[in-house]
């Protein structure tokens, strides 16, 4: 059975969650979070998404974004912003595979 599409509206916040795969952690040190908001500030920009607020924990992260007017920015900034960490983590433990659990879970606010 196919998955639901997400409801995602343009110009209205979303409650984003991701977490870790079998809630392992994904920020070990203050760097890992530094590079995590980095790539959040380069991509909001390339996928016109405001973040309204963010709250790193260890093995996830709470994230309130709004897409502009087109909806896939959301779906493509959370999926670069996982790649991106997920090679990160690879490279740095000089391992392979799934950082993150499943997709993001999101609701509208």
């Amino acid at each position: 059975m196919p998955r639901m599409g997400r409801v995602v509206l343009p110009n209205y916040p979303h409650h984003i969650v991701q977490r870790g795969h079998n809630r392992q952690v994904v920020f070990a040190e203050a760097g890992d979070f530094q590079r995590y908001l980095y790539d959040l500030r380069e991509l909001k920009n390339a996928f016109g998404v405001k973040v309204y607020a963010y709250c790193l924990m260890t093995n996830h992260v709470h994230l309130l974004l709004a897409p502009d007017e087109s909806t896939a920015g959301l779906g493509q900034l959370m999926k670069a912003l996982a790649a991106r960490m997920t090679r990160y983590r690879n490279k740095l433990e000089g391992r392979s595979g799934t950082l993150w659990e499943g997709r993001y879970k999101s609701s509208l606010v």
